[in-house]
């Protein structure tokens, strides 16, 4: 297969969506397709462009041992995304990597574009392309944007914006052969927006089981930090406004009087001055920048307990990446969600998930593993057990690789039942 891929974040960066796209793109080049990656410049979670990269130019990468092109778009980074300047962030990403997506599709003839959301505004590319070349849309969503921007206040649903950004929303989703996301809530919610069954697609993403071990005894990362505390409860990744992570430093507070643990967070993101305030005057929470990938186990493996928040209207939107190496860790997770949704689904059994915002319940939650450690050991166990049979990388793209040839197969015998 030809695979032309859109994905607004890849590698160098480290967290989030940028894993997975580059997992798909180079898993699905070693396994012999010819694949076209376009992304944008890293600038995630610090949102700056980094050093080194130029400004307005383009970068191109190519793998010496897979068929991978890797195309570097550049984009406007707002220093402080607010909704208007996250659609500014977006539509200039989809904007830049036009020209270089229609030269590639021109010559290469893709049999399938695969765009990741977010953003929906790059599918705009992405169906011009297609369009131009015959090739099957694919759509992957790791958010449902427009819903989260609601849920986080950033933009109403009752204003124009909001409106705007439904009817788009609406319009994008009809127009792809293919759209699959990362857990059953979310799939659910393609069938509430009237998406049909034969065209959903669950494609998770998978934990670093290779990277990922269990480290058994002390991690020697805590010494790194200088960490001395019997126990700690870790949260590492993006620091956001959608996350609730105040609930955290309110916890650490709750739990001030406990000398045997330190709340550790390793991240950064717009949210983390905000963040760090809400935890001056505590002896008990240390921040740090993210740590070095090559560091990943050891990192996880400090943690006696993973620390996953969210807010309650963002729970059914999106499943938090970083779950999934939790998870491989073999340490139990305290996450906050309402029963039924992704999260509480996949942290059953391995973990404990009280309600979000209940900064006493969350705190009581931490306590209590800490206090039991037969339990802890128990749900540690059973998340890397759970990480073992669900979160398999080459198990999920195997699965996926069989559903794409089958898409691509019907491009090449009817190409005239997409909507343009």
């Amino acid at each position: 297969m030809k695979i032309q891929c859109l994905s607004l974040n890849f590698e160098p960066e480290e967290i989030g969506i940028a894993v997975y796209s580059t997992g798909f793109a180079r898993e699905m080049a070693k396994r012999g397709h010819i694949v076209s990656a376009f992304c944008a410049h890293p600038y995630y979670p610090q949102w700056r462009r980094r050093t080194g990269w130029p400004r307005l130019g383009y970068r191109t990468l190519k793998a010496d041992d897979v068929k991978l092109k890797v195309v570097h778009c550049p984009l406007y980074v707002p220093q402080k995304p607010t909704a208007k300047s996250r659609i500014l962030h977006y539509a200039t990403f989809a904007i830049s990597a036009l020209p270089r997506l229609i030269g590639d599709a021109l010559k290469n003839r893709p049999d399938i574009v695969f765009i990741v959301a977010p953003s929906l505004v790059s599918a705009v590319s992405g169906l011009i392309t297609a369009r131009l070349t015959g090739a099957k849309l694919w759509l992957h969503i790791q958010d449902y944007e427009v819903e989260a921007a609601f849920a986080t206040g950033a933009i109403s649903p009752d204003s124009r914006l909001g409106r705007i950004a439904l009817s788009f929303e609406s319009w994008v989703l009809s127009r792809f052969d293919m759209i699959s996301s990362i857990s059953g809530p979310m799939l659910d919610k393609l069938r509430k927006k009237g998406i049909p069954e034969e065209k959903i697609y669950e494609f998770r993403n998978w934990a670093n089981l290779q990277k990922v071990q269990v480290v058994e005894g002390l991690s020697p990362m805590r010494e790194e930090l200088g960490i001395s505390t019997k126990y700690v409860a870790y949260y590492s990744g993006n620091v956001a406004a959608k996350q609730g992570l105040e609930i955290i430093t309110e916890s650490a507070r709750i739990l001030t009087d406990r000398d045997d643990l330190t709340f550790v967070i390793c991240g950064e993101g717009p949210f983390l001055n905000t963040l760090e305030a809400t935890a001056e005057g505590l002896k008990n929470i240390r921040f740090y920048p993210l740590q070095p990938f090559e560091k990943l186990s050891d990192a996880l493996g400090m943690a006696d307990v993973h620390l996953l928040p969210q807010i309650a209207d963002v729970a059914e939107l999106v499943l938090p990446s970083k779950l999934t190496n939790m998870l491989a860790s073999g340490r139990p997770v305290v996450a906050t969600a309402y029963a039924g949704t992704a999260l509480a689904q996949e942290v059953e059994g391995a973990g404990i998930v009280t309600e979000p915002g209940n900064a006493q319940a969350f705190a009581q939650a931490i306590a209590n593993l800490l206090d039991n450690p037969e339990q802890c050991e128990k749900l540690g166990r059973n998340a890397r057990q759970k990480a073992l049979e669900n979160w398999d990388m080459t198990a999920i793209l195997d699965k996926l690789e069989i559903e794409m040839t089958r898409l691509a197969d019907k491009s090449e015998t009817n190409t005239s039942n997409n909507k343009y």
